[in-house]
């Protein structure tokens, strides 16, 4: 048994280049359960589904002893939903239901596997059953360029509720991975093959080195037989009584502490004090409360260079927590300018001396930056995300200029701060902690007072790729946190257990 650090190093480590693949299921390997789920959930709650249609669709709900043609049969009725929609029409909702439904269950695991694989050089392919537009936003996120999918026909600009060929189940997905393979140079006796259920034992034998992920028991003991490896990523859980007893406790912590930081304001009028005891002492309590801890690496980069504009990758709600927890004091950030009118929550950003930024007005936008500016020049440090906007996944999204505009005429240096698993702990559209420790690694502060207007782009860029660079090559040996549990258990699998 080794952890999924050791398994994502012996893929880095391993062969390397476009001839190796390392084909992916979608739903219950890289997502917890189907996503089609959340698309029948969507249509009874909006009313598009009726009674009858339901218990005909429960009728033959996802099974696991079915062949290919049942398969099809089936899946020709779901396909009936979509009958005079256009294709444009169709990828919207499903891209729409990624970031409302689908996201919150992608497996960590798998998507740090994905990254190894990418950045060994290997051809990256999710192979699946589901149709192309329910896989388009997640192999966005993950930087997939490959979908081998069950396709839908087209006529005269609509779907008319008929397949494009047989679905992609059982060794009609094997044959696609083995036409895929032929046509794109690829080994696969050498390449990786990732599933979970009893169907995709065709699919996992045509590769090399098949992975059985949380697989379902026949396929358990399928690989068992074989000597295939086991892994087991983390089930995406609903939140537990405790975490949500943590999770009030951390807000009435830091609720408790903000009033107490302007009641003191309020008699000594010392707003720069009570905020950074704010600061300090509420997130300290209120993380306690939550079982969160936060492991630093780099800490004293903290403090090397004050005051200073620290960038972070903006992953949670628990980010107001980590950088008030790890800045400690003499700090102020940018906010989006509705934080201001939340009770208790927006006076105290008032005393801090926050900047609020109006998202819809690129102008009001600029101008709220420059307080930051002023704050800089006067010694505080500014905390903000150049992202703009929580993350759905653990991917890097594309930085804004604003960070940089203000440390530029500020004259303060940048100083990227790297969180790498806050959305594990809570997810961008999550209300709810989970203990767990939240990794964090400060990088060299960077001088930007040098940059002509005409790089900017590219200097950003560089910045933003930093931050990917990191989250992909963790310095292990100073780190305290280890990537969620992906135990490999059993099996050979080319000397990969």
């Amino acid at each position: 048994m080794v952890t999924d650090s050791s398994y994502i190093r012996q893929i880095k480590q391993g062969s390397t280049g476009p001839e190796i693949g390392a084909f992916f299921d979608f739903d219950g390997t890289l997502i917890e359960g189907y996503s089609a789920a959340e698309f029948i959930k969507k249509r009874i709650l909006s009313g598009e589904m009726g009674l009858g249609e339901l218990l005909e669709t429960l009728k033959t709900p996802f099974r696991q002893d079915v062949d290919e043609e049942t398969f099809s049969e089936m899946f020709a009725d779901f396909a009936r939903c979509m009958i005079g929609q256009s294709e444009e029409e169709v990828r919207a909702q499903w891209w729409e239901l990624f970031y409302a439904r689908i996201a919150r269950r992608m497996f960590f695991e798998g998507y740090q596997i994905v990254r190894a694989h990418i950045a060994a050089g290997h051809t990256v392919v999710i192979a699946s059953s589901a149709t192309r537009y329910q896989i388009e936003p997640l192999a966005d996120e993950y930087g997939i360029n490959h979908i081998l999918s069950t396709r839908l026909q087209i006529r005269r600009g609509v779907f008319n509720g008929q397949l494009d060929g047989g679905a992609l189940w059982g060794e009609n997905k094997a044959a696609a991975v083995r036409e895929f393979a032929a046509a794109n140079n690829i080994d696969l006796g050498a390449s990786y093959g990732y599933a979970n259920g009893v169907e995709d034992i065709a699919f996992l034998a045509a590769t090399g080195q098949p992975r059985a992920v949380n697989p379902h028991p026949h396929l358990r003991a399928r690989a068992v037989e074989e000597g295939w490896p086991v892994l087991e990523f983390a089930q995406r859980k609903r939140a537990s009584v405790k975490s949500i007893a943590g999770t009030i406790g951390a807000y009435s912590a830091m609720t408790a502490t903000m009033l107490a930081g302007m009641t003191y304001n309020r008699f000594y009028n010392e707003p720069r004090r009570a905020a950074d005891m704010v600061g300090a002492i509420g997130s300290e309590l209120g993380l306690a409360i939550a079982g969160i801890k936060v492991n630093i690496v780099n800490e004293h980069k903290l403090w090397e260079h004050r005051p200073a504009v620290f960038v972070l990758n903006h992953q949670s709600k628990l980010d107001f927590f980590i950088f008030y927890n790890i800045i400690r004091r003499e700090l102020t950030g940018v906010v989006k300018k509705e934080a201001q009118n939340v009770p208790i929550i927006g006076p105290f950003l008032k005393m801090a001396e926050m900047s609020f930024l109006d998202r819809s007005n690129t102008q009001r936008a600029i101008e709220a930056l420059q307080p930051a500016v002023d704050r800089l020049k006067r010694g505080l440090s500014v905390a903000i995300s150049p992202e703009g906007t929580r993350s759905y996944t653990p991917k890097v999204g594309k930085f804004k200029k604003g960070a940089f505009h203000i440390a530029r005429q500020a004259g303060v240096p940048i100083v990227p701060v790297v969180i790498r698993n806050a959305g594990e702990l809570m997810w961008r559209e999550d209300q709810v902690m989970r203990a767990g420790t939240v990794d964090i690694c400060v990088l060299d502060a960077i001088d930007v007072s040098q940059w002509a207007d005409d790089e900017l782009d590219e200097r950003i860029a560089e910045v933003r790729q930093l931050f990917v660079d990191t989250l992909e090559n963790w310095p292990e040996a100073a780190a305290g946190y280890q990537p969620p549990v992906a135990q490999l258990v059993g099996g050979h699998g080319g000397g990969q257990s």
